[in-house]
């Protein structure tokens, strides 16, 4: 692990302690770090904290206080941090399910949800219980039990729904019509390929491994190349390349 990152974790953990005591039984690093894709510069750091019981309003403001980037810098281009309840992380809802959520950092929009229900449906609700399923198989334990133990992973027919979901919740973002290359459409290409990889192997891989998976698989490796190479400051594809590719994986999600 990077060791700035390494180093913010700790801290991070002391101050979540320092809020919610005995009733933080879990912290566990998720996103690129447990995917063993952490980019320096490019990635950020994603946190799920898993605490015995409800928080009240008060501990929420607590620990959004100690934990935002002007408390606790971030060495990444942002913190993005989920609490969970113990039980909602075991049951392997599809639910939103969390207790509290914030985005921080020095390149990052400052944003505090205080409960699923003010999360806007248009901004996805499907992202909480795929982010689960990629802590039950590898995420990082900080605090607490193994990822596996405290994160059940979700049911085929949950995962499939949430999957589609965010292929549909990517495909109606906007990308530029014409053939010019489009910032962002490495992204969309990497971020299916990932979810199809999902349904083809039955394992999370971070986007450049899952796209590699895919060129193994023998998808056309041209646009696969492009968009990793996008990563590191090449051309993008453009949007109705990325579209295609988007159109052809979200088939085959639906078709099982």
């Amino acid at each position: 692990m990077d060791q700035a990152v390494q180093d913010y974790l700790a801290a991070l953990v002391v101050r979540a302690r320092a809020v919610l005591g005995d009733d933080l039984v879990g912290a566990y690093a998720a996103g690129s770090v447990a995917l063993d894709a952490y980019e320096p510069g490019r990635s950020d750091v994603d946190v799920a904290l898993v605490c015995a019981a409800a928080l009240d309003d008060g501990r929420k403001r607590a620990l959004v206080g100690a934990l935002r980037h002007e408390a606790l810098p971030c060495p990444a281009r942002g913190l993005e941090l989920v609490v969970y309840r113990r039980d909602v992380a075991r049951s392997g809802t599809p639910e939103p399910g969390f207790e509290v959520e914030l985005n921080t950092g020095a390149r990052m929009p400052f944003r505090v949800t205080w409960s699923p229900g003010e999360r806007p449906v248009e901004d996805g609700r499907f992202w909480y219980g795929l982010d689960r399923s990629i802590l039950h198989q590898g995420g990082h334990a900080l605090l607490g039990p193994p990822a596996a133990e405290a994160f059940a992973d979700l049911s085929p027919t949950d995962l499939r729904a949430l999957l589609v979901d965010a292929l549909r919740w990517w495909l109606a973002l906007p990308l530029p019509s014409g053939d010019e290359p489009a910032p962002g459409a490495e992204d969309a290409v990497l971020g299916a390929a990932r979810s199809l990889v999902r349904v083809r192997h039955g394992e999370w891989l971070s986007k450049v491994d899952a796209g590699r998976r895919l060129v193994a698989d023998g998808w056309p490796a041209d646009l696969i190349d492009r968009s990793v190479a996008a990563r590191t400051g090449g051309p993008p594809p453009s949007g109705p390349e990325a579209r295609a590719f988007q159109r052809r994986v979200l088939a085959e999600v639906l078709a099982g």
